[in-house]
């Protein structure tokens, strides 16, 4: 049985108000054509709805099972109505980021602070993990918005944007600092202990090929699982470690090391997937993203 979605919305208002005549001023018609649909709904249902008197419509017992459902899914819509005009003015919504390490400390942190003073009433969620992690979680749709780091692995079915660059930075702490001054190459660095991140991550990775290239192994003594752990390790003369520049602010105990050849650049990268429309939240979060891009 088909019945049209405007003779159950009649049938509600008739039912909540009471009357025709106040369901009628209440959806904008007029009284005849409220009581011609109610008859025609009797008619397609085959029973009465209401007991009509002079005062008031009132439910018979056929129309009060009716309305226990239809009320029900009245009031469903009209909170999703208003859940969804909150959301369009940015008064509430969620927006969920996945993010590796060095995109949040690089770049997003500042911007997350900026839409934080201008959305308050949107509750952001921001998932920190390894570049294929952050990805994954956005594949499985976990995430709105991923803001990686290069190198990263395929990104088969996610549109990508460039956001910036960046180089890291070789460290050392105070028991190291008689290599300051000197020019290292990786063949000089493989002498002492490096940290580094653990084997599964695309920096490790990395970092592997660089110094294969160099004609030496990598061979941290140290694996670390976040990367804003190897300042505070490199600090503590664990060895010499490789992170981005933008982790070196207030760092003490630190000292860069020069080398022949500069680190390769990165690039961090914003991923969304494709045919996936951005919920209102997460679609002002990108076009943040973007303008802060854009500035000098």
């Amino acid at each position: 049985m088909q019945i049209s979605y405007d003779y159950y919305r009649t049938f509600y208002y008739v039912a909540k108000l009471q009357s025709f005549t106040k369901a009628a001023l209440a959806l904008g018609g007029n009284q005849p054509n409220i009581t011609r649909t109610i008859k025609n709904l009797e008619h397609t249902l085959g029973c009465t709805l209401f007991s009509r008197s002079n005062r008031r419509a009132e439910l018979t017992p056929e129309g009060e099972k009716l309305f226990a459902h239809v009320s029900v899914a009245f009031e469903h819509l009209e909170a999703a109505e208003k859940e969804i005009a909150l959301d369009r003015s940015l008064q509430s919504g969620i927006v969920t980021v996945s993010a590796s390490e060095s995109a949040l400390h690089c770049f997003l942190l500042p911007i997350l602070r900026n839409y934080r003073q201008q959305y308050p009433g949107v509750h952001i969620q921001v998932v920190t993990d390894s570049t294929p992690d952050a990805i994954c979680a956005l594949k499985n749709g976990l995430a709105d918005l991923s803001l990686v780091s290069t190198p990263m692995p395929s990104i088969s079915g996610l549109k990508e944007t460039i956001i910036k660059t960046f180089r890291d930075a070789a460290i050392c702490g105070d028991a190291f600092a008689f290599l300051c001054g000197r020019t290292l190459s990786l063949q000089d660095l493989a002498h002492y202990p490096v940290i580094s991140l653990e084997k599964t991550t695309m920096s490790y990775r990395l970092y592997s090929e660089l110094f294969a290239d160099a004609g030496v192994p990598f061979s941290p003594s140290v694996e670390v699982a976040a990367a804003d752990q190897i300042v505070p390790m490199a600090a503590y003369d664990l060895g010499i470690g490789f992170v981005p520049e933008p982790f070196l602010k207030g760092a003490e105990h630190i000292h860069l090391l020069t080398l022949e050849k500069p680190l390769p650049e990165r690039k961090i990268c914003m991923l969304k997937r494709k045919g996936h429309p951005l919920s209102i939240a997460a679609r002002e979060l990108e076009h943040l993203i973007i303008k802060y891009r854009e500035l000098p």
